[in-house]
């Protein structure tokens, strides 16, 4: 089963909260990842998500999108959000929670719509796993935004986890990773974290516009790409 996380989300929607979903990785024990946070309210997100959230405009489509709760709180503000996830489990939540378009697909062989922002929060830009597929990832974004159109998205510099581990061949910001939950286990899988250098320098070659709107002092920033205009 690799829908752990998804199962999770819908257990805790449904009232079932003993199990505790872990993430393993290369670098050290597991770590729990509380479900709660999927279902948290606007006065419980960081001030990176609220400045995603401002950041917005436009028809959405918001990427692993979760339980919904970013795109609740769209809807909330009178904008047209289609909520896009690969997990069956969490896009049931969504509906059931409220959200108004729920997309049971893969960004990566989504062909319809036009939108104005592609947002993607709690570094979902890291289920491109790779360098080469962020670069897919932005290519297959050009199709689905209007001219004007943005992607907004946060990212991490993972470069402090290499202080006493040598870091790897490839880009140290991929990452293996894998989820538990009850007695289960995913398969391992590449997760990204991209500083914000090698994005932007990817994300430029590409003939896309950078800004960094948000940092805090964990390496964590807030990005805005926009299509540079010829």
């Amino acid at each position: 089963m690799s829908d752990l996380p998804g199962f999770a989300i819908l257990d805790y929607f449904q009232g079932q909260k003993k199990q505790r979903l872990y993430v393993h990785d290369r670098f050290g024990p597991r770590v729990e990842m509380p479900v709660s946070m999927y279902f948290r309210s606007l006065k419980d997100m960081p001030p990176l998500e609220l400045a995603a959230l401002d950041a917005v405009h436009g028809k959405v489509l918001e990427i692993g999108a979760g339980a919904g709760s970013h795109a609740l709180e769209l809807q909330n503000r009178g904008l047209e959000v289609h909520a896009l996830e690969i997990s069956a489990a969490s896009c049931e939540v969504m509906q059931r929670r409220g959200v108004k378009t729920v997309l049971c697909e893969d960004i990566f062989e989504f062909k319809s719509g036009t939108y104005d922002t592609l947002l993607l929060l709690m570094n979902g830009i890291g289920l491109c796993g790779t360098l080469e597929r962020f670069e897919t990832f932005l290519k297959q974004a050009k199709t689905l935004l209007s001219p004007e159109g943005q992607i907004v998205f946060d990212s991490s510099d993972v470069n402090y986890m290499y202080v006493h581990t040598l870091k790897p061949s490839y880009y140290y910001g991929q990452v293996e990773c894998c989820y538990e939950y009850g007695l289960e286990l995913t398969p391992w899988f590449n997760w990204l974290y991209l500083d914000s250098q090698t994005m932007s320098k990817i994300a430029r070659s590409l003939g896309w516009e950078v800004e960094v709107l948000f940092e805090d002092d964990h390496y964590h920033y807030l990005a805005r790409l926009k299509r540079v205009v010829s």
